[in-house]
């Protein structure tokens, strides 16, 4: 049963009027004395709560997907959807282990992709991570127009927050329906974009690094994904044609992609992002112990005491409502050439996909403008 599902949603609702309804009716019979009286109407009321609870959660889930599958929830048995049609490396050889794998399409733009554009699902499997990741791949209507069959496209990678789920890009975002507006209305370029979730390993936030010893996050990022990618569609062979943006903790991501692999990608975007490494219930042990790869991962100490990347960067942020003013004034004072860096501060603006949306568009065109197919 789905997580983000009416199903589950209208059973725990069931499921807590049952008991509701019981426990009225059956109170009297606990009303006697004694410990075993005294657990079950403890019982009782700890289970109403419990379902309460448990139907509030499951609503706030479907609003938001924080939690797609039960998978992502528990990290347990992160496995395929089934068989699926294996892409291999084209050219003779080439690493053959990077893999896109076509799932069963999950969204639409419109009914003709030469006019709307396509979403595909996707399994991404990486050869040199030993990673896979779920996503979807949009693809521009000029994509599919006669005359294009050798053209090549500039490519976005897209990142979601932590926990939310990936789909969160396509049903609260809307990329792949936003980019499908903007290259109709002339205000983007023809661009793929590739839409996934940064938490790869089994629904841990590894922050998009290679975590010593544990899941190599940034090199799925930075390798395998350019690379499966690249096999399966007409995109840009060069850095210039390869950016990424992200939310919250893939806006972080971003950066820190784009700084650490700038002969991969040219241009990020961090929409609500934070900037320095983090360790909390969510991550774990990042770092193996060690201070110098912490350093490593904190986009401060990188601007400080490191060399500029080649690449430009943009990053947003509110006057009120959002928690990372101070620190994405701190992060623009420490850019230096070539580095380039670009802003928006809005007014107000929360945390939310509210605010994020008001910012997408300008985020793309931002992007297309960097961009070369």
């Amino acid at each position: 049963m789905s997580l983000i599902g009416w199903p589950l949603v209208c059973l725990l609702i069931a499921a807590a009027v049952a008991v509701l309804v019981a426990t009225v009716w059956g109170w009297g019979r606990l009303g006697g004395r004694g410990l075993r009286f005294v657990i079950g109407r403890l019982a009782l009321f700890g289970l109403c709560q419990l379902l309460v609870l448990a139907s509030v959660l499951a609503l706030i889930n479907r609003q938001f997907a924080f939690y797609a599958t039960w998978s992502e929830l528990t990290g347990i048995g992160r496995g395929g959807d089934g068989p699926g049609v294996i892409q291999n490396r084209g050219p003779a050889g080439a690493l053959t282990g990077a893999k896109v794998i076509k799932l069963k399409p999950e969204f639409s733009v419109g009914g003709d992709p030469a006019k709307d554009g396509s979403v595909e699902s996707v399994d991404i499997q990486g050869a040199r991570s030993g990673l896979r990741g779920r996503g979807y791949v949009y693809l521009p209507p000029q994509y599919f127009q006669p005359g294009a069959e050798q053209k090549r496209f500039p490519v976005v990678l897209a990142l979601s927050g932590y926990p939310g789920a990936v789909r969160n890009l396509v049903t609260q975002l809307k990329v792949p329906q936003t980019a499908s507006k903007e290259i109709k209305a002339g205000q983007i370029q023809p661009t793929i974009y590739v839409l996934m979730r940064p938490a790869l390993a089994g629904g841990r936030d590894t922050e998009c690094m290679d975590v010593p010893g544990g899941p190599q996050a940034a090199t799925f990022f930075a390798q395998d994904l350019p690379e499966a990618i690249s096999s399966q569609y007409r995109t840009s062979p060069s850095r210039t044609g390869w950016g990424v943006f992200g939310l919250s903790t893939g806006g972080y991501c971003s950066l820190k992609l784009a700084m650490r692999h700038s002969s991969v990608f040219a241009a990020a975007a961090s929409i609500s992002g934070y900037y320095g490494a983090i360790k909390d219930v969510t991550t774990g042990e990042l770092y193996g112990g060690s201070q110098a790869v912490r350093d490593e991962n904190d986009l401060f100490w990188r601007l400080r005491n490191l060399p500029p990347p080649p690449v430009a960067v943009l990053v947003t942020t509110s006057k009120v409502g959002e928690q990372n003013r101070a620190g994405t004034e701190r992060f623009l004072s420490l850019v230096k050439p070539p580095m380039q860096a670009s802003s928006i501060t809005l007014d107000t603006g929360g945390h939310n996909f509210g605010t994020w949306n008001q910012v997408l568009p300008p985020v793309m065109r931002w992007m297309s403008q960097r961009l070369t197919p």
